[in-house]
């Protein structure tokens, strides 16, 4: 027989992430993007773009939106209450719906509703054909956000642990902050994947388990497919 303690096989039961505005870590990475979503309805335009690389928490900015505003998701339609709020999570994948989208900015800014969208260009980089959603675009206020900062990832790890009732030593987080993937979708995968491993080891998060982990192919190929921003 071999010695240790035997290897359990963990549930596979899904984390539900934490996206409300009080799970938001706030650094200079994203002040002023989380500035923008605070000072609803005092928006200086009805309309506001977040613009940042992705995996930095656009989509965290969001949810904590939606939830603060009841905002529904853009779903081609426009909405008939007034006053609405609708979220519009990646700009760049509305291109098949220019005129609904037209429709919704142009009603947003004759004083019908507000729109929170994200989009990992300015909006005039943006490929959109119709001139006036391109100037309706171009007249919304601009937020932006850059990728993690090391503040910020260490920060979203040490808050991801502690959702999952992990205990990590801080100089485990700088030092997995310092070696993983810049992102905080990366973030979420990585702790997911050290829980699950300590889980079924019974073992506490380690270096050894985090470069275990790190080395894992198969967390590459899970960046590089764009999974979480």
């Amino acid at each position: 027989m071999t010695g240790g303690p035997p290897r359990q096989f963990p549930l596979d039961l899904p984390h539900r992430p934490a996206l409300t505005r009080d799970d938001l870590v706030v650094t200079e990475a994203n002040r002023m993007a989380v500035a923008a979503v605070d000072h609803w309805p005092n928006w200086p335009h009805p309309v506001t773009v977040i613009v940042g690389p992705e995996g930095a928490g656009k989509s965290h900015l969001v949810a904590a939106w939606r939830e603060m505003t009841g905002a529904r998701t853009f779903d081609g339609r426009l909405p008939e209450d007034r006053p609405f709020a609708v979220a519009i999570d990646d700009l760049e994948g509305e291109t098949a719906r220019e005129a609904a989208l037209f429709d919704v900015l142009n009603a947003a800014r004759l004083g019908g509703g507000f729109v929170l969208a994200t989009a990992r260009r300015a909006p005039g980089e943006l490929p959109f054909r119709l001139p006036d959603l391109r100037s309706r675009l171009g007249a919304a206020a601009l937020a932006t956000i850059a990728a993690p900062d090391d503040a910020l990832l260490r920060g979203v790890l040490a808050k991801l642990f502690a959702d999952r009732q992990l205990d990590v030593d801080l100089r485990l987080i700088d030092y997995l902050a310092s070696r993983m993937e810049r992102s905080l979708g990366a973030a979420r995968r990585i702790v997911d994947r050290l829980d699950s491993e300590a889980l079924a080891a019974k073992e506490r998060v380690t270096r050894a388990l985090i470069q275990r982990v790190l080395s894992d192919k198969s967390l590459a190929d899970q960046a590089r497919a764009g999974h979480g921003d």
